[in-house]
């Protein structure tokens, strides 16, 4: 007689998280390189870190987030492969904001049911975007929680480590006023906003497999839009022309103007044109939906400016050209300045950080 593993009966599936892992294998050893130690299973994940003597004084990087609510869409439509990328823009492009290049991302998804192929290809997305970001993804767990979530429920997040020179590190002691602010075109929502995209279609009766006469594809393929990864093109250009950018700021949850203000420093300010650019389709559908203007969603969605670069005048057309070759648009959207303002109508700081000034003004374009 055979004996029943107590662990199965209370729902938790060991065999089929071993068969997830098989299936995730190859694409996780994917992005390994020879200073990646001990491969795919071990307790740890392991690096040699030994270039790291040839820094004169190395800063380690580090971030973790997840994609939020956006994993309700993938679980709706049963898409799983794209969640992945999102989950290494939130969090390796938080990295190379401070200049850092990431040396390696672990992953931790939680379900309520281990699906083989569903985990692995989640798995998948996350190790094809940590290749493209030049990442090794040296571990994860997958956690079943049965009776915790449902069966066809999961969540994803994610922590990644980076390193730095010093000296070479960008942030609001680099700025000066006159500098230039460019902005780096988003692919969509990428992964904020998602919890007021879901009520606006719940207020609308919309389901995400609805055809809308606005979008090419199902609204829910237009909502899974994966997160634009700006880590490659920006380390190019911080490598190529050094000095030549002095902040970054990730446009994630608080808008553009909040994530703008925490890079810069108290005292300088920004006025961001809203006349340089038209916001994307899909955020003037879902803002016409929940019947408000676009103006008053800058407080939670990117609007189409995925990052912000604050840059040295003379370098700014160059910067803007090469990351156009990379195949991001980007265009200049302000200056820095320190000269004397009313600030009652800014942005100042957030998050915590004392920072300088921010504030949207003009009109969109059509």
């Amino acid at each position: 007689m055979s004996a029943t593993n107590p662990y199965s009966a209370a729902g938790v599936d060991t065999e089929a998280g071993d068969r997830a892992v098989e299936l995730m294998k190859s694409a996780v050893s994917a992005t390994h390189g020879p200073d990646i130690l001990g491969g795919v299973g071990g307790f740890a994940g392991l690096m040699d870190v030994a270039f790291l003597k040839e820094f004169r004084r190395p800063i380690l990087a580090t971030s973790t987030d997840g994609v939020g609510t956006k994993v309700a869409i993938a679980q709706a439509l049963d898409v799983h492969d794209t969640i992945g990328h999102d989950l290494v823009g939130m969090v390796v492009d938080d990295i190379v904001v401070v200049g850092a290049k990431p040396l390696f991302m672990t992953d931790y998804i939680a379900c309520g049911k281990v699906h083989p192929q569903r985990i692995a290809d989640i798995v998948r997305g996350i190790a094809e975007a940590c290749s493209l970001t030049g990442t090794a993804l040296v571990g994860g767990e997958t956690a079943e929680h049965p009776g915790l979530l449902g069966v066809d429920d999961y969540d994803v997040a994610g922590a990644a480590v980076g390193a730095v020179e010093a000296d070479e590190m960008l942030g609001a002691d680099k700025i000066h006023s006159g500098d230039v602010v460019i902005a780096m075109e988003s692919s969509g929502l990428h992964s904020n906003g998602y919890s007021l995209v879901r009520h606006i279609l719940a207020q609308k009766k919309l389901a995400f497999d609805a055809t809308v006469p606005e979008f090419d594809r199902v609204l829910g393929l237009e909502l899974l839009e994966p997160t634009r990864l700006y880590t490659s093109p920006l380390l190019d250009s911080i490598a190529e022309h050094p000095g030549a950018i002095h902040a970054l700021s990730h446009v994630t949850g608080g808008g553009i103007a909040a994530n703008l203000a925490r890079v810069l420093p108290q005292g300088m300010w920004v006025d961001i044109d809203r006349s340089t650019w038209m916001p994307p389709t899909v955020f003037r559908v879902l803002a016409g939906w929940a019947g408000e203007t676009l103006e008053a969603t800058e407080g939670t969605w990117n609007l189409g400016i995925g990052m912000l670069a604050v840059v040295s005048h003379e370098s700014a057309s160059t910067l803007t050209r090469e990351w156009a070759a990379a195949g991001i648009a980007s265009w200049v959207v302000g200056h820095v300045s320190d000269r004397a303002t009313d600030f009652s109508d800014y942005v100042q700081g957030a998050k915590g950080v004392d920072g300088g000034a921010v504030r949207l003004v003009g009109n969109y374009a059509d």
